[in-house]
């Protein structure tokens, strides 16, 4: 019997979703001995094909760094946000992806504007889309010092060659000289090429002002705003809300 060997040989050429479905029909001959060859053979194959998919997804998850572990099969839909089914479900969908459109998602603190981005985020990820997050203070800050080391063209083409980029925390200060350059030079790459989502306290109407130069404003807003989607989050803080449901006393019974 030459079982053994073969485990070897395809751990050795990397097959290992295919060791371990070998395996599996080893351990219960009782279940596969039934089936034919070519159907013994499909299992190995599915299981390498799942265990390569499952590799990939781990990949792109550990390069999006998102923020938050979401899904959006944990959105809350319940409570009013504003937040229609409808324009959910055709986000969820990821066409819009694919169209290389964008989406800017606006409202108060705490009504879960950075949790919708990042479950989109996971979605495109489990899509097979590469996907990166940045905070955008922090953002501006690591391009900064990257123009200083070198490294400054080389992340502006990582940003561009990502399917989908999340701008969190979108204008929370009126943008520097070098952070409007930087952010035209994101949005011009990725123009029709890539979609970007973009969260902000502020409503879409203000950002011109947040950007700081008029020109360059125009210039920006007419790459990001133009082929957008949009989600108008409105009513009681999440975390608020949270707060209150949850009781002082964690043994106290209703």
């Amino acid at each position: 019997m030459l079982t053994h060997p073969t485990s070897e040989r395809l751990a050795t050429l990397g097959l290992t979703g295919m060791v371990q479905a070998l395996d599996q029909q080893r351990q219960a001959p009782a279940t596969f001995d039934a089936l034919g060859f070519e159907d013994r053979l499909g299992l190995l194959v599915d299981r390498e094909a799942a265990e390569r998919d499952a590799k990939r997804l781990v990949a792109r998850l550990k390069f999006a760094a998102l923020r938050q572990a979401a899904c959006v099969e944990d959105l809350d839909l319940r409570t009013p946000r504003g937040i229609d089914r409808a324009v959910m479900a055709h986000l969820v969908d990821g066409a819009w992806i694919s169209r290389h459109e964008n989406l800017l998602i606006t409202g108060p603190t705490g009504l879960g504007k950075s949790w919708i981005a990042c479950a989109l985020g996971h979605k495109a990820c489990r899509d097979g889309r590469a996907v990166a997050y940045h905070r955008v203070p922090r953002l501006f800050e690591t391009l900064a010092v990257a123009r200083g080391d070198g490294r400054h063209p080389r992340m502006l083409k990582a940003l561009a060659r990502t399917d989908l980029l999340i701008l969190d925390d979108w204008g929370l200060a009126v943008l520097t000289s070098s952070e409007r350059r930087d952010l035209l030079e994101i949005l011009e790459d990725r123009h029709g090429c890539g979609s970007t989502i973009v969260t902000s306290q502020l409503p879409v109407e203000n950002w011109h002002e947040a950007i700081g130069d008029p020109t360059l404003a125009d210039a920006i807003l007419d790459r990001l705003v133009h082929n957008a989607h949009r989600l108008n989050l409105a009513g009681e803080s999440m975390r608020k809300r949270a707060v209150t449901l949850k009781p002082l006393d964690p043994t106290a019974r209703a």
